[in-house]
């Protein structure tokens, strides 16, 4: 079990594993066993009472993907702390990449929406990055890129995801449950105090485990995306060790939950939400459609001009200076993945679509773009690894 764990922690592999998840999900949705695929993760579970009888696929997609999102919660907090986001000016720029990589797809896509009944609201799919994805790819194909890219593209995906879902409760929640998110805030709150007085031992797990699944639970009665609940927690989490503590809890939390994000919880993942039919209908229909092509356009074009554009502005204005060892051409390679949308955008897609039809086109639209921004992507970030290396090499 221990070198299973070892093996899991490793980007790569997780990387890996969650392609391979994607395209049986791809397979199966489009096979003569299709039927049993939705059947499976259209599947109805939980209490009705608590107002959490969900499909299959949301428990994984608002449930279980919050354990990915409490890990990336830590690696973050982390990188703040003791990290390289610790500087002020590294910890800003991904901010400034994410507002960019948001204006500028949201601008795209409103031009190309503009006017095409029921896609009123098609401006805000194009505005998220999904992280499991962006990071997937990023392992699959770079090895020699400095520790800086990673983590600049896991900040500008979480901050880019939040703002997101900040467009969620703003544009598309017509009912949030203020009582419940304040409770959430609370339990927090108490999260964090525990935390800060050191609470630990055998019997914390007890209280910690409840308390988490607290914050969750409330978050998602307040009709906020419950996996805001595993960042919160995340970096809520001490990262210092103090005196007799051989590592501190972010550290060891990282440590066991990891290889259970990277081998179970995004794999399943990917399984139940990359499961989408694609057949020539609907191909031809996202490339004549103004808005799936302002989707598209948005993802693909919008996303690397925005990352770059805010992050030029954050480091030509004095604000933020880029990590050391990334110059602008990993900046430009990190645009492009982030125009990995699927998951966020999917969700904002289902939001903004009252008819059927444009739904289906939306949705495929995303796949295509997020498909594009893989490739692309990859190709790019390949190109700038190779570099790197032959730089080690030489010198």
């Amino acid at each position: 079990m221990r070198e299973a764990g070892r093996f899991l922690r490793t980007s790569t592999v997780g990387g890996l594993v969650m392609l391979a998840a994607t395209i049986i999900a791809l397979i199966w949705a489009n096979s003569p066993w299709q039927g049993g695929y939705q059947a499976l993760f259209g599947w109805k579970i939980g209490p009705s009472a608590l107002d959490l009888n969900m499909s299959l696929q949301k428990w994984i997609s608002d449930g279980l993907l919050a354990i990915f999102f409490f890990v990336v919660g830590l690696e973050l907090k982390r990188e703040l702390v003791v990290g390289q986001l610790r500087n002020p000016k590294l910890a800003i720029l991904p901010v400034f990449a994410a507002i960019g990589g948001m204006v500028i797809p949201g601008l795209i896509g409103w031009g190309f929406s503009r006017g095409v009944a029921g896609a009123e609201q098609a401006w805000a799919v194009p505005l998220a990055t999904d992280i499991a994805f962006a990071v997937a790819v990023l392992a699959i194909v770079a090895s020699n890129l400095p520790s800086g890219v990673r983590i600049f593209l896991l900040s500008v995906a979480v901050v880019d995801d939040l703002g997101a879902i900040m467009i969620i409760a703003i544009v598309f929640t017509t009912d949030v449950g203020w009582v419940d998110l304040a409770i959430a805030a609370a339990l927090l709150v108490v999260y964090a105090v525990l935390q800060k007085l050191r609470f630990q031992g055998p019997l914390s797990t007890l209280v910690y485990v409840p308390l988490g699944l607290a914050v969750w639970f409330f978050i998602h009665a307040g009709g906020i995306h419950a996996t805001i609940a595993g960042v919160a927690l995340g970096l809520l989490t001490r990262v210092k060790s103090v005196e007799g503590e051989e590592h501190a809890p972010a550290v060891r939390l990282e440590h066991r939950i990891q290889p259970i994000s990277a081998g179970f919880v995004v794999p399943l993942f990917a399984l139940a939400a990359a499961g989408i039919t694609v057949n020539a209908q609907e191909l031809s229909a996202i490339f004549s459609s103004p808005m799936s092509i302002g989707i598209i356009l948005g993802l693909v074009v919008g996303k690397p001009i925005g990352v770059l554009l805010g992050s030029f502005i954050a480091v030509k204005s004095r604000l933020a200076r880029l990590p050391v060892g990334v110059r602008w051409g990993e900046i430009a390679s990190i645009g492009m993945l982030a125009g990995i949308g699927f998951t966020v955008s999917l969700l904002i897609g289902e939001l903004a679509f009252d008819d059927e039809e444009l739904l289906a086109t939306g949705k495929m639209a995303v796949l295509v773009a997020s498909f594009i921004a893989s490739v692309l992507g990859a190709i790019i970030v390949k190109m700038r690894d190779r570099a790197h290396a032959d730089n080690v090499v030489d010198s």
